[in-house]
């Protein structure tokens, strides 16, 4: 094969994997931002928050963090839910 030959095989292969790397990022990224909106986002608890392994939620009632919670998450603690809510 001679060197021209060769350099156009190269460019060939060069722009093949250029134009299927752009459309594999464009249909990469629209599936992404599709799942994001198809799905709800649940707030998940800090690494740091103590919750128990199994079982029932069970909310803080001590009266020094009662008073800096909100009526929102209070009503969630009340329902046995895990607060979503600051």
């Amino acid at each position: 094969m001679n060197r021209v030959r060769m350099a156009i095989a190269a460019g060939a292969m060069a722009a093949s994997m250029i134009t299927g790397g752009v459309i594999g990022a464009a249909l990469w990224g629209t599936s992404a931002v599709a799942a994001s909106a198809a799905t709800t986002t649940a707030a998940t608890a800090s690494p740091s928050a103590a919750a128990p392994a199994a079982g029932t939620f069970k909310p803080n009632e001590d009266a020094a963090h009662e008073a800096g919670e909100s009526a929102a998450r209070e009503a969630q603690e009340n329902a046995g839910q895990v607060p979503t809510v600051p």
